[in-house]
């Protein structure tokens, strides 16, 4: 007599969650910067940077390709592509667009982020937790 052997199931993969989400404001302002750039872009290229008063800046580029290593955001008709060093920083970040009398500019509402600068320039952030 021969027990068949079972072979447990698989968990599925729990499903990754979306590193970024875009405001309406920042999406509308994206699709524009899209429109007028000079070369063709397939997004913005998401990142930090080390540097200034409080530790870290943000960065926005224009990305002309897509890198294997991006993780890919697509929110509301639009691509951000995360540099893979700044997802742990960024899980869980809205990023708005701004614009007032002075200035326009992104903003990053980032849970992440434990200080700020006096000048908004730079900021110290800590990685995201489980």
């Amino acid at each position: 007599m021969t027990q068949a052997s079972s072979t447990p199931a698989k968990p599925k993969p729990r499903p990754r969650p979306q590193v970024m989400r875009l405001t309406d404001a920042a999406a509308e302002r994206i699709i524009e910067l899209t429109k007028r750039a000079d070369s063709e872009i397939v997004g913005l290229r998401v990142g930090i940077k080390n540097g200034g008063c409080a530790g870290q800046s943000y960065t926005v580029e224009y990305a002309h390709e897509i890198r294997p290593t991006d993780e890919v955001v697509e929110d509301k008709g639009v691509k951000i592509l995360v540099d893979p060093k700044a997802v742990l920083f960024l899980l869980g970040t809205e990023m708005d667009y701004v614009a007032d009398r002075m200035q326009a500019q992104f903003v990053f509402n980032n849970p992440n982020q434990v200080s700020a600068c006096g000048c908004g320039e730079s900021v110290q952030l800590k990685p995201a937790t489980a």
